[in-house]
């Protein structure tokens, strides 16, 4: 190898070999991922300048990268603080950006991305300029544009370059709208990628045996007479397909207001009918319009910063020594402790799955057995591998074989009493390990005192265990920081993410979601009538009604709290506590395990036709009891958000939170917050006219509705003068 790398601390390096092969090496200095940032911005255009100069010399161009990922995509610290002053500076640099990767697959030589790890975003952008992909093929390698996840679309090219490529119905549905990360072989089968290896080595060798049989290569939508795959937009094959798009993608988002995937969608079918040139120029227009709004602002905040504080061990006690979890006792093998043995032998840990008979314990085994069968019959799994999770998990009746767990979780009914029995029973069989309590509402110091343990802290699952990403970590009066730190580790060995929380009722999860379930039975009985109220949830970005998520947790669950000392609702006499009483007293509905709650729910969903004989809807649209104030459907979404966010600050207040992050992740992981507000505690700070304004709103609201809106001491002064809630708890 000869040549020159462009700068000593250029994030591009050039080699050229004697045959004229340049390879272009991605190793941005002092940093573990390259990323599109100013530096790697100048970089691009200083080396692609240079191959025009020296292009009647070349042979091909190879694009691979020193670091353990490809490419991370754009540069997220620069993006959060975009802001619509400067849209014209953001869309010239994705222009430059795009200019410059249009150059290299126009050169006129072949160019083929050697992809050694994860290409999402930006990295694979770049690698769709090249006319050839060739993919390691290891866990590591994902392909995909999780743009739409943080509110925005790929504004490199990725979008009209993948369109063109995969046809408007493959981009659109496996690529752009949901952001799937692909694996090699997935990449390989849908045609992002072309080749896959298996060993590095092979890679600038597959590259430059490609390079040797292709030197007239060009971009397949830059050849005479090519094809989208399906069609354009004007082809009668998509003639059945493009009205239903809209429609079809608004029902995907149940309604709420995300415009990232709107964008998406505009994008990829004006960019077909026109030429390639003017694809990118819509497409930058989409881009910046995305970047420099709020709801970008808010999930990149969210889904990139605040979430990878949590994951990186942001409310983990620092001075604790790392732990890995050998051996895990499970107490309980209903629906939640069969799904927690199936997630902690799905990490390779050993399981004792221990209930009061074997057939019991057996059952739940089955749990998991049921999730393995149906992946190996689906492709995604062999009986080999599941034979081997399964082999992990002893299902038992029999404490003693809890001997040897260093790591013991209770999962039994929310009954005060039982989990004393079980929690001390645990720690007599295994007194070496850490003893958790799985509870969702019942404070831990109480059952830690109850069960007489020395150590005792919270981990709150959330079902199906196997599908919700969060864990809420309590940590009692008596709580250690080491059970903390273990709790922590346990969980991202797990692969959950944690949210640490003080001791209380119904902690922060419950208690703030009880808050907008018992809203929405309030705007019920105030006349809004039943599928009002669960379209004002969906619409406001919500993923289910409160009266659906009310049926689902079944109603006699409020009730049963409130009569054990109340905590969830915020106010032991809420008005939709009424509703509940009524529904289960006085007409024996309890919810969707019983077939019937708000909701008939078979043969299929649909409101029950007595409830509005019950609850009638209030026709002329005015509250009772006032003659003036009007029901608006903007009121009914704000009573849901706000009633959230001022439960969240009363937390703050008490100590029961202590971490914004842990509030934003907790409320969208955990119960269903809407994600393109960043989390409940993002929603006060961006809310118009920042936290003053959420105030004054909050206290229209209470003036209306109840003192339950009325904003605590925390927002109304502290974080008013500080200009966010961030500040206010920092």
């Amino acid at each position: 190898m000869s040549g020159a790398t462009v700068s000593n601390e250029s994030p591009i390096r050039w080699e050229r070999d004697d045959d004229g092969v340049v390879t272009l090496t991605l190793d941005a200095p002092n940093s573990s991922a390259n990323t599109m940032d100013a530096a790697f911005q100048a970089a691009l255009g200083e080396t692609v300048d240079r191959l025009v100069r020296e292009k009647d010399g070349l042979k091909g161009v190879i694009i691979t990268s020193a670091k353990k990922t490809f490419f991370a995509g754009g540069d997220l610290d620069e993006l959060i603080q975009t802001r619509p002053e400067n849209r014209e500076a953001l869309l010239n640099t994705v222009t430059d950006i795009k200019r410059r990767l249009r150059t290299l697959e126009t050169l006129g030589v072949p160019v083929v991305a050697a992809i050694n790890g994860a290409a999402l975003g930006g990295g694979l952008e770049i690698a769709l300029a090249a006319h050839h992909r060739i993919a390691l093929d290891t866990p590591a390698t994902k392909l995909g544009f999780p743009e739409v996840t943080l509110g925005l679309l790929p504004g490199a090219g990725g979008v009209i370059r993948s369109v063109r490529l995969l046809g408007l119905v493959n981009a659109l549905t496996q690529v752009l709208l949901q952001g799937q990360q692909l694996r090699a072989s997935a990449a390989l089968k849908l045609g992002l990628v072309h080749e896959v290896v298996s060993d590095p080595a092979d890679l600038l060798v597959k590259a430059r045996e490609w390079i040797d049989a292709n030197p007239q290569a060009i971009q397949p939508y830059d050849a005479k007479g090519y094809k989208v795959p399906g069609g354009s937009p004007m082809s009668p094959s998509l003639a059945g397909f493009l009205p239903a798009l809209p429609a079809n993608l608004r029902k995907q988002l149940k309604g709420a207001n995300l415009p990232a995937p709107h964008h998406i969608l505009c994008a990829a079918v004006e960019g077909l009918l026109v030429d390639i040139e003017a694809a990118f120029v819509i497409e930058g227009r989409y881009f910046a319009d995305l970047a420099t709004g709020q709801t970008s602002t808010n999930m990149i905040q969210a889904f990139w910063f605040d979430l990878n504080r949590i994951n990186g061990g942001g409310s983990r006690p620092a001075d604790v020594p790392a732990y890995t979890p050998r051996k895990v006792g499970v107490l309980g093998a209903g629906m939640m402790g069969a799904g927690i043995a199936y997630v902690t032998a799905k990490a390779g840990i050993d399981v004792v799955l221990k209930d009061v008979s074997v057939e019991a314990a057996e059952k739940g085994k089955a749990y998991s057995q049921n999730i393995l069968d149906k992946q190996v019959a689906r492709g995604r799994s062999t009986p080999e591998k599941r034979d081997a999770l399964l082999g992990r998990i002893l299902a038992t009746a029999d404490a003693a074989d809890l001997a040897g767990c260093d790591f013991v979780i209770e999962a039994v009914f929310e009954d005060a009493a039982l989990k004393h029995k079980v929690l001390a029973e645990a720690a007599a069989a295994a007194p070496d390990a850490l003893i958790t309590s799985n509870t969702s509402t019942l404070p831990i110091t109480g059952l830690q005192e109850g069960a007489g343990l020395s150590d005792l802290v919270g981990v709150h699952f959330f079902s199906p265990v196997e599908k919700m990403p969060l864990i809420e970590l309590i940590v009692g009066a008596h709580t250690s920081p080491e059970a903390v730190a273990k709790a922590y580790d346990y969980t991202r060995a797990v692969g959950k993410t944690p949210i640490v929380v003080k001791d209380s009722r119904g902690f922060f999860t419950s208690r703030v979601f009880g808050t907008m379930v018992m809203e929405g039975a309030a705007l019920l009985a105030e006349g809004l009538p039943a599928m009002s109220v669960e379209r004002a949830a969906l619409q406001a970005g919500f993923p289910a009604g409160p009266l659906t998520l009310l049926d689902e947790v079944t109603l006699t669950l409020p009730l049963k709290i409130e009569e054990q000392g109340g905590g969830a609702t915020g106010d032991a006499a809420h008005p939709g506590l009424r509703v509940l009483r009524t529904l289960v007293k006085e007409h024996d509905r309890t919810g969707k395990a019983a077939g019937k709650g708000f909701f008939d729910w078979a043969p299929e969903k649909r409101v029950w036709p007595g409830l509005a004989e019950v609850f009638p809807p209030n026709a002329d649209g005015l509250a009772p009891n006032t003659g003036k104030t009007s029901l608006r459907f903007k009121d009914a979404q704000d009573r849901l958000l706000f009633i959230m966010a001022v439960e969240t600050a009363r937390c703050f207040e008490e100590g029961v939170l202590t971490s914004i992050e842990d509030a934003n992740i907790g409320s969208i992981m955990g119960i269903g917050f809407p994600p393109g507000f960043g989390g409940v505690a993002q929603f006060v700070d961006q809310y118009d006219g920042g936290v003053a304004g959420f105030v004054a709103r909050a206290d229209e609201l209470a003036d209306k509705f109840g003192e339950r809106f009325r904003p605590p001491a925390l927002l109304r002064e502290k974080a008013v003068e500080a200009g966010s809630l961030r500040e206010a708890v920092a």
